[in-house]
């Protein structure tokens, strides 16, 4: 007998041998195991989302807070804005989007129309103004978009400006008179006709 021509595989024109049928119990399983792997797959992608949208809001207030810490809630301060504009007050809240301010004071400066000879142009009369009495009544309460702001900083209790606000605070201890400051900037109606000559 030749055992080197032997081999476990069928001869090359024999017919492979059956494989038992898949049973409806083992197809079952497979559907169940591929329903399962679906919802696997389902479940850790709106895990990994909603990790994702923690992570960025997470950093989102970090920012927030990590600049909040530094404003000093017992003192004034000065926000400054691209156009030139500065306001001074005590920011209320600060997040990526605003800030917000109360207690609201800025500089207004005074020129001469027609400055004299001693006069230098250096010589504009700067007034600190409390925020509320202007023309559109503003309340004094002011929100301004982050991307509209330089910088701020907290001044100090014995800087000019806060001397000025204390100053203010002691010349009106009822708060601002709005109906004083009207009647100052009225202009006359009408003005007199001038007659003519006869």
């Amino acid at each position: 007998m030749d055992f080197a021509q032997r081999s476990n595989s069928a001869p090359t024109g024999a017919p492979a041998p059956n494989r038992a049928p898949e049973s409806k119990k083992s197809r079952r399983m497979g559907s169940k195991m591929g329903a399962v792997m679906r919802w696997g797959t389902v479940t850790l992608l709106v895990s990994g989302t909603i990790l994702v949208v923690a992570l960025v809001a997470m950093i989102g207030v970090s920012k927030t807070s990590e600049q909040s810490k530094y404003v000093n809630s017992g003192q004034y301060q000065a926000v400054f804005l691209n156009g030139g504009q500065v306001y001074f007050g005590k920011i209320t809240s600060l997040n990526q989007r605003y800030v917000a301010m109360s207690d609201i004071y800025y500089l207004r400066v005074n020129q001469a129309v027609q400055p004299t000879a001693q006069q230098s142009d250096s010589s504009n009369d700067v007034s600190l103004v409390k925020l509320g009495c202007e023309l559109h009544g503003p309340q004094d309460q002011m929100v301004i978009n982050s991307d509209q702001i330089v910088f701020w900083e907290n001044l100090k209790t014995d800087g000019q400006v806060a001397k000025a606000v204390a100053e203010y605070q002691k010349q009106n201890p009822k708060g601002q008179d709005c109906s004083a400051a009207a009647a100052s900037t009225q202009t006359p109606a009408t003005t007199p006709a001038a007659t003519p000559k006869q």
